[in-house]
């Protein structure tokens, strides 16, 4: 969490509120010494489970020292058969999807808080202290490094020959991918509280897709930054600033000219992409984004139930909530799987068609960002640095 006039108390915003917005408004009230004897925001016990697919971890490894209780959601990227990553303390990695073999290191002491994002060549990087650092990804060596005014907590774009980077004040810059000049930017609006954390960038044709902590989904032209359209996922409501929270810290999902996006207010939206005319709502929903399937949005609440819609309609097809206040994280699609990592650094397959559990797997320490599926593998980087990479059998 985090207030805009005051950037400075970051440190105590991550070691308590932000973590409590991240898991749910219900513990709140448990920061500040309550004897209540209400158990309902405590986390679910896992039961046992028979499954019904078998989980094979490929490779294991290390990529530094992990995110802790920053409360970023640090996950990888990976393209061209190729797995990049980076830590807190560590730098950045670039390891093979099908071993986990190191091909480079690029090692750094800045706090590498956003990304990678890779593409074009291009491995794309930000810290906590606003640096922009752009690798080339054959080798790992430094090709330019820009500076922002604020901390980096999402991915950067790389795309259509510029690289996007959504910083943690709003503000959206577009940089020129080879000389690292920057060409333009955007400045969105924030209220005074916000979940901690915002949103990478969804690439469109010529069109760049920016979700934000005031709950809307703009779009602009990719090459001078003019808006296009806004179109709310979320209406703020309520008498507090908490109850207000509307954010979309998480890219919307982009399939053919569909936009998906949810926020924290408990509402999802489809959005015609060209035009921004909403297709349809629910009124289920979370910050950390969804997953697609052949038929379904798959997303996570805010009290860590995971929830398919119908992905036509948005009507709801299931719930799984054997998994309420275990500070869940978005779903990835993999097959016939929605997984998702928990508090405990557990991993689960939820079934797409019926949403019971599949199979479980433990990776290590707690797993907040989200996990990276390519081809018939996952990937999944744990809050303390460990990367892991399993296929389904």
């Amino acid at each position: 969490m985090h207030m805009n006039s005051q950037r400075g108390l970051r440190a105590l915003a991550v070691g308590t509120l932000a973590v409590a917005l991240l898991s749910g408004c219900s513990s709140v009230k448990n920061l500040f010494g309550s004897k209540s004897k209400d158990k309902t925001g405590e986390p679910t016990e896992l039961v046992d489970i028979t499954p019904s697919v078998s989980v094979k971890a490929l490779w294991t490894a290390s990529v530094g020292k992990g995110e802790d209780t920053l409360g970023i959601g640090q996950h990888p990227v990976v393209v061209d058969g190729r797995v990049f990553a980076a830590a807190v303390e560590g730098g950045v990695s670039a390891l093979d999807l099908q071993t986990g073999q190191q091909a480079w290191r690029y090692d750094s002491k800045l706090a590498l808080s956003g990304g990678p994002g890779a593409g074009e060549g291009l491995v794309v990087v930000g810290s906590l202290e606003g640096d922009v650092i752009a690798l080339d990804a054959a080798d790992g060596h430094e090709k330019w490094k820009a500076k922002l005014n604020n901390e980096i907590l999402s991915a950067p774009v790389v795309s259509g020959g510029m690289v996007f980077v959504h910083s943690n004040d709003g503000r959206l810059t577009a940089f020129d991918a080879a000389s690292g000049e920057r060409r333009w930017f955007y400045a969105g609006d924030m209220p005074a509280l916000t979940v901690r954390g915002n949103a990478s960038v969804t690439m469109g044709p010529g069109i760049v897709f920016l979700a934000g902590d005031n709950g809307s989904v703009t779009a602009l032209n990719a090459q001078n930054g003019n808006v296009m359209w806004s179109t709310p996922v979320a209406e703020p409501d309520g008498r507090s600033e908490l109850e207000r929270m509307v954010d979309v810290d998480a890219a919307p999902a982009l399939e053919g000219t569909a936009l998906f996006a949810s926020s924290y207010k408990n509402h999802t939206v489809a959005i015609d992409g060209p035009s921004g005319q909403v297709l349809w709502e629910s009124d289920r929903g979370g910050a950390r984004g969804v997953g697609l399937s052949n038929s379904a949005v798959v997303i996570t609440d805010r009290d860590g139930n995971v929830v398919g819609l119908d992905k036509n309609t948005g009507g709801s097809l299931w719930q799984q909530d054997g998994l309420r206040n275990r500070k869940v994280t978005a779903p990835a699609v993999q097959g016939d799987y929605a997984v998702v990592g928990d508090y405990k650094g557990v991993l689960h397959w939820i079934r797409l068609n019926d949403g019971a559990f599949a199979a479980r797997s433990k990776l290590g320490d707690a797993v907040s960002g989200r996990p990276v599926v390519s081809g018939e593998i996952v990937v999944v980087q744990s809050n303390d640095g460990k990367l892991a990479a399993y296929a389904l059998q």
